[in-house]
């Protein structure tokens, strides 16, 4: 389909073609047969034309005619403000809130008046201003009708005021919430395409949005709608080729963006976020500047999971010297990242302390939740309770399910102890379970 557009024709040819280009662009854009050019244009004439965009260029069918010169209007450098002057209230308007009528003794409410009935009585100012009905100018003052645009300024300050005072939560959940995704930027890929000649850009264009796979759907698209139309389609492997020429230089300018956007964030961007970015690396073939980028985001990688362990066994730590097991088993098992393990030193002591806090004088639900956060926590095979409470067959039933993770429980019970676990087999390949069939 056809698509009007506006070209300037810059210079005729030697073979009858004209040079055009977008209106105001430095570089020519492509050529136009003479036959369509009006007579008597000359380079640097705008004009109106119709053309089909392809992935091997821009073709112009028809030109329509030149485009008119719009000469600025004084009138159209000014704005006009329509309307009449905005009046001012004659009113004088003060919101008072009255006491709250007392409740009578019996607890029941007073009886409401329904419409059209005898007086209402004092009704608070609130009630009375909502959704731009009356307003109460104070409690024995007129009652105004206005609009919702007319509504006092320290009614509009009082409600403001008080919204956020009575919701401390949403201010802190808006203070501890996630921090937003960055936008990545776009300058480096800016910089690729307009370094690409004029044939590559709707190719790049692709790349950039689905890789060769969506250089080879338009492709495909182009030639259907080609055959629809009567026209000869393109051969997709010139295309092709070119596209494994550009996608290395469009992938890293792709990459690019997001690691300058990354390292702008700084602490602010997620760290999945940033995990992703220093992993999406090693599937593009990075330049100088790529890899100092690298370097740059891989030390502040490390620097936050560093942080973030510290912080783990530091709050372990911190329980244990407060004489407080549970809340160190429970800490214990929420690891900042799959496969941390604690310090040699930190696990054998916390393994003591819950084993010494797993007693016979404690509560019996106290003997239970230490029992839960054990087996949760990485330490839990030595843990070594040194009794369990008596007179609690629950306890008794629980300690024999967990016997198997917990191999002193089984001491203590008087049941063989388990084995310890074995490697970990791995899944069989393809081709080995191949060579057993």
């Amino acid at each position: 389909m056809a698509r009007r557009i506006d070209i300037e024709l810059t210079n005729r040819r030697d073979d009858g073609l004209w040079n055009w280009r977008a209106p105001g662009a430095r570089q020519p854009k492509g050529v136009v047969d003479a036959a369509l050019v009006p007579e008597g244009s000359s380079p640097g004439d705008v004009l109106r034309a119709e053309a089909d965009f392809a992935l091997e260029g821009i073709q112009v069918t028809t030109i329509l005619a030149a485009k008119p010169e719009r000469k600025a209007e004084p009138s159209a450098q000014r704005i006009e403000i329509l309307g009449s002057r905005p009046k001012d209230t004659d009113v004088s308007v003060t919101l008072a809130r009255p006491a709250r009528p007392a409740r009578p003794s019996s607890g029941q409410r007073p009886p409401r008046e329904r419409k059209g009935g005898v007086d209402r009585g004092p009704q608070p100012a609130a009630a009375a201003s909502r959704g731009g009905r009356d307003r109460v100018a104070s409690e024995s003052g007129p009652v105004e009708r206005g609009t919702r645009g007319s509504r006092p300024a320290e009614a509009i300050d009082r409600r403001t005021s008080g919204r956020g005072s009575q919701r401390p939560a949403n201010r802190a959940r808006r203070a501890t919430g996630r921090p937003e995704r960055t936008e990545p930027s776009t300058q480096y890929r800016n910089a690729a395409l307009s370094a690409l000649r004029p044939e590559q850009l709707p190719v790049a264009e692709q790349l950039l949005r689905g890789g060769i796979p969506a250089v080879r759907q338009a492709i495909e698209e182009q030639n259907s709608r080609a055959r629809s139309e009567g026209r000869p389609g393109v051969s997709p492997e010139p295309l092709l080729a070119m596209a494994e020429e550009l996608l290395p230089v469009m992938n890293l300018a792709s990459w690019k963006d997001r690691a300058v956007a990354a390292r702008a964030a700084g602490r602010d961007l997620p760290l999945r976020d940033l995990r992703s970015v220093v992993a999406g690396a090693s599937a593009v073939t990075l330049d100088p500047e790529g890899r100092e980028l690298l370097t740059t985001l891989r030390t502040l990688l490390d620097a936050r999971v560093s942080a973030m362990r510290q912080a783990w066994t530091d709050k372990i730590t911190s329980s244990l010297d407060g004489g407080n097991p549970l809340d160190a088993l429970r800490a214990s098992a929420r690891v900042p990242e799959p496969g941390t393990r604690l310090p040699g030193p930190l696990a054998v002591r916390l393994a003591d302390a819950a084993g010494e806090a797993m007693t016979t004088d404690i509560g019996h639900d106290m003997w239970a939740s230490l029992l839960e956060a054990a087996l949760a926590s990485p330490v839990k095979r030595n843990v070594k309770p040194v009794g369990i409470p008596p007179d609690n067959a629950d306890l008794v039933v629980a300690a024999r399910h967990a016997a198997g993770q917990m191999p002193a429980l089984a001491r203590l019970l008087g049941l063989p102890i388990p084995p310890p676990p074995g490697p970990r087999r791995l899944a069989p390949t393809t081709t080995a379970g191949a060579r057993r069939r």
